[in-house]
C-alpha cells in the first residue's frame, strides 16, 4: 500500500522458504516484522518511509514516482537476486513542486508518535525464528531486535541495557548476569566472542551472543532496555560498542 509518505508491503513465503525470510529485501532494508503462519507459511511485512530504502525518486509530467524493488537473495551479497519484483508508488506532482537540486535550502523536521518494539531470537543461520529455546553451552545466540519504522524519521535502534535473569519480570531481589551496560557496551565481549553484527538497516540490530552458564537448572530471560534514536546524532551515552 502506498501512503502519504511511507509504504506498507505483506508477502506471503511459501514454508519451503520460510528459513529464508531474513534474505528478503525492499532496496536495502529487511523485513520490519516477521510472523509464521498457522498454514506454515511465513508472512513478512515491510513498513517504511519512501526517504528510507534506496527508493529513487522521479518527476514524469504531472507525478511523482518513487521506485524501488523486492528482492529475493538466499545467497551472499555479492551474487545476483534469486528474484526481483519492481515497486513502484505514483503521486500526484505537488503544485508548484520543483526537484530539491533546483530549490536548495534547509530546515527542521519535528514529530511525535508511539514506536513499535520486537525482539527476537533467530535459529543459528539467522535465516528465521529459532524453533527451541534451548541452547548448548558456548554456543551462539543470534538476538535480532528492531523497532517499525513506518512514518518516522530514520531511525537507530540501540541495545541500551541487557541482563540475563532467572525470572521472567525483574524485581528487587532477581539473580542478574550483566550483558550490556554502559549505555551500549557488551560487557561479555571483554572475555568471549559476543560481539554485535553487521547492520542491514539502521533500525534493526543483532547481539550474536555466546551462551554462558547461568541459573543452573533454571530457564534463563534476557531483558534489554531498547532505545531508537537519529542516526546521525551519536555520542558517548549513545553507541554499541564491543571490545
Amino acid at each position: 500500500n502506498c501512503e502519504k509518505d511511507s509504504i506498507s508491503i505483506t508477502l506471503t513465503i511459501p514454508s519451503r522458504l520460510r528459513q529464508y525470510a531474513a534474505r528478503y529485501f525492499l532496496g536495502n532494508c529487511m523485513p520490519s516484522r516477521f510472523n509464521v503462519l498457522p498454514s506454515g507459511e511465513g508472512k513478512a511485512e515491510f513498513n517504511y518511509k519512501l526517504a528510507d530504502c534506496n527508493f529513487k525518486r522521479l518527476m514524469k509530467g504531472k507525478h511523482l514516482i518513487y521506485k524501488n524493488e523486492l528482492t529475493f537473495r538466499p545467497r551472499p551479497r555479492s551474487s545476483p537476486a534469486a528474484y526481483v519484483y519492481p515497486i513502484e508508488c505514483v503521486y500526484p506532482r505537488p503544485k508548484g513542486w520543483v526537484p530539491p537540486f533546483l530549490n536548495p535550502g534547509s530546515g527542521v523536521a519535528e514529530g511525535r508518535g508511539g514506536l513499535k518494539f520486537h525482539m527476537l531470537l533467530l535459529n543459528e543461520k539467522m535465516t528465521e525464528v529459532a524453533e527451541t529455546n534451548v541452547i548448548p553451552l558456548g554456543s551462539f545466540m543470534p538476538i535480532w531486535a528492531t523497532v517499525e519504522q513506518k512514518s518516522h524519521q530514520p531511525l537507530l535502534l540501540l541495545m541500551e541495557e541487557c541482563v540475563a535473569a532467572t525470572t521472567p519480570e525483574l524485581q528487587a531481589n532477581s539473580n542478574v548476569y550483566p550483558i550490556i551496560r554502559n549505555k551500549g557496551c557488551l560487557l561479555d565481549s571483554v572475555k568471549g566472542n559476543s560481539r554485535f553484527l553487521p547492520r542491514y538497516h539502521s533500525s534493526a540490530i543483532i547481539l550474536y551472543l555466546q551462551s554462558f552458564k547461568f541459573g543452573l537448572g533454571k530457564e534463563v530471560y534476557i531483558h534489554c532496555k531498547l532505545l531508537a534514536w537519529d542516526p546521525e546524532v551519536l555520542s558517548e551515552s549513545k553507541k554499541a560498542c564491543h571490545y
